[in-house]
C-alpha cells in the first residue's frame, strides 16, 4: 500500500528533474564570484593612476592577452592618448605663437588644440607603438603589436598628468601663454618647462619599466630596445620637419 508520504517524495523528485533550476544551491558568500564588466573596466581607470606609484604590477596586468581583457582597458587608453596628444599640441611652436595675432579668437585655439592633440595622440599611439613593437620584436619578443602600444599608452600617463601643469601655466599668465615673448618667457616660463622636460623624462622611465617588466627582460636589454624605439623615433621626427620644412 502507498503511503501519502511516498507519493510526495517521488512528486518531489520528479519535480527536481523537470525544473533542476528551482532546486539549485547557491555557492556560499566566501566563494569569489566573477567580476562583472564594469567592476574590470573600474580596476584599469584605477591602474591608470596606480601606474604612477606601482607601474610594475599595471604592465604585469597587461600580460593578459584576451580580448575581453583589451576591451576592459580600452576606455582608460583612449582618455591617455587624447590627453597626452593634447598636452603635446600644447607644447608645439605654432600653439605657442597661436594668440601672436590679436584678432584670433580663443575659443576657436581651444577646439584646434583638442582636435589636432586627438589627431596627435592617436598617430603616436599606432606609430610609436609600431616602432616600440618592432624594436622589441628585433631583440627577440613574442608579444603583440596591440600589447606592446599598450604599453606606450599607459606609460604616457605623467605627459597626460602635465595638462595640470599646462592649466596652472594659463591660470597665471593668461593669454600671454600663447603669445611670442610673453610674460611666461621669463624664469617663471623656464621652470614650467623644466617640469615639462620632467614630465617626459618620467614617461621614459615608464616605457623601460614596462618593457623590462612585461617582457621579463634585463635592464639592459629593456634599455637596448628602448634606446632603439627612441633613436628611430628621433629620426622619423626629424624626417617630417624636414619635408614640412
Amino acid at each position: 500500500m502507498r503511503t501519502p508520504r511516498g507519493r510526495g517524495l517521488r512528486t518531489l523528485r520528479h519535480q527536481a528533474q523537470l525544473r533542476p533550476s528551482t532546486f539549485r544551491v547557491s555557492d556560499p558568500p566566501w566563494v569569489a564570484q566573477p567580476a562583472s564588466t564594469l567592476d574590470r573596466v573600474k580596476e584599469w581607470w584605477l591602474r591608470t593612476l596606480l601606474v604612477l606609484t606601482a607601474p610594475r604590477a599595471v604592465f604585469a596586468a597587461l600580460r593578459d592577452k584576451t580580448d575581453e581583457s583589451a576591451a576592459d582597458r580600452s576606455e582608460p587608453i583612449l582618455a591617455i592618448t587624447v590627453l597626452a596628444g593634447i598636452a603635446g599640441i600644447v607644447w608645439t611652436r605654432p600653439i605657442e605663437r597661436s594668440m601672436d595675432n590679436p584678432d584670433t579668437d580663443w575659443l576657436a585655439v581651444m577646439i584646434l588644440v583638442y582636435l589636432l592633440g586627438a589627431l596627435y595622440g592617436a598617430f603616436i599611439y599606432w606609430i610609436g607603438g609600431a616602432v616600440l613593437h618592432w624594436s622589441v620584436r628585433s631583440l627577440g619578443s613574442t608579444g603583440t603589436f596591440r600589447r606592446n602600444r599598450q604599453i606606450l599608452a599607459f606609460a604616457a600617463v605623467p605627459i597626460a598628468l602635465s595638462l595640470v601643469v599646462e592649466l596652472l601655466r594659463l591660470a597665471v599668465y593668461g593669454s600671454a601663454t600663447f603669445k611670442t615673448g610673453g610674460a611666461d618667457s621669463g624664469a617663471g616660463g623656464i621652470a614650467f618647462s623644466v617640469i615639462e622636460v620632467g614630465f617626459v623624462g618620467w614617461t621614459v622611465a615608464l616605457l623601460l619599466i614596462g618593457i623590462r617588466t612585461l617582457h621579463g627582460w634585463t635592464w639592459g636589454r629593456a634599455a637596448w630596445a628602448l634606446g632603439s624605439a627612441l633613436l628611430i623615433a628621433v629620426l622619423l621626427g626629424l624626417g617630417l620637419a624636414f619635408v614640412g620644412a
